[in-house]
């Protein structure tokens, strides 16, 4: 059994540190001849991998719309064959999504060409996204593109807060997620040490508390917890274990955020918390994204 993953553009040693020495590398694309482990740094995983050979073009396009009928190209090599191969499949163009929105229901394939007569192919993978990267349409209105990171990550686990929920997130300045939460009506309180950007302090469901937010006791009216905050993965953690040890039913967001390498022992610590998940979105940079989901 061979399985594939993606790594996101420019992150590719990260994941290469995640997976067997063994692994076959193609550029972002690392195969591994065992079934799928986990991986945060990869951005898509191709799962039940298959090995196709075939006599043609047209047959190239004929063996894949057997597996399936949406598929996307991962151009490594033979480009040209592989746009024209492309071209006899049916039509698949990723429209952009306007938040907030469900995930696509239909599964999409990948692909490669391996030589001239052979494809590797994966009829189920781990994003219905290509190559696992969501297409938004965005707004200037938030002071930065952050906001993009929880939209994504909403549309992938598909919950989100609810109108009234009580949110609190740390590490808010300039003021992208709180915007979002914002958006969706919940109240926030927003802690940081620098201020919010003034068009997000002014909103009505806004609270700003200016301050060391590792300073703050778990607080069990706390619904949603965010943290976007610049700081080392090990400090959020030790803050972390506080409102667990306090058995918290919030949903727990927060971004991963790492310098250098060498990060494989921290993050097993994050791993060994129950019911949460590591992923790298297509957002975020040299950042993985841990989420726990509520109990609320």
């Amino acid at each position: 059994m061979k399985t594939g993953y993606l790594a996101p553009e420019g992150f590719e040693e990260e994941l290469a540190a995640e997976l067997p020495k063994s692994a076959e590398r193609f550029d972002r694309l690392f195969l591994v001849d065992d079934a799928p482990q986990k991986a945060a740094w990869a951005q898509n995983i191709w799962h039940d991998l298959e090995v196709i050979t075939f006599a043609s073009i047209s047959d190239a396009a004929k063996q894949l719309r057997i597996r399936g009928s949406l598929w996307a190209f991962y151009p490594f090599q033979y480009v040209r064959k592989g746009t024209l191969i492309e071209k006899k499949l049916p039509y698949f163009s990723a429209k952009p999504l306007s938040f907030p929105c469900s995930l696509p229901k239909a599964p999409l394939g990948s692909w490669m060409i391996l030589n001239e007569n052979t494809l590797l192919a994966s009829s189920q993978c781990s994003s219905p996204f290509p190559h696992g990267a969501p297409n938004f349409v965005q707004t200037a209105i938030p002071p930065s593109r952050a906001y993009l990171k929880l939209w994504e990550l909403f549309t992938l686990i598909g919950t989100m807060p609810q109108a009234g929920d009580q949110c609190l997130e740390i590490g808010a300045s300039p003021g992208s997620w709180t915007w979002v939460l914002d958006q969706l009506g919940a109240n926030i309180l927003a802690v940081d040490r620098a201020p919010l950007a003034p068009e997000i302090s002014s909103l009505e469901r806004v609270s700003f508390l200016q301050k060391d937010a590792f300073t703050l006791e778990p607080d069990s009216s706390v619904q949603w917890l965010f943290s976007d905050a610049a700081c080392y993965p090990e400090k959020l953690l030790r803050w972390l274990e506080k409102w667990l040890a306090r058995d918290t039913k919030a949903h727990l967001v927060c971004t991963l955020k790492f310098q250098g390498k060498g990060n494989e022992a921290i993050l097993k610590e994050f791993e060994k918390i129950e019911t949460s998940r590591i992923l790298h979105l297509s957002h975020n940079k040299h950042e993985l994204t841990w989420y726990r989901p509520g109990k609320f």
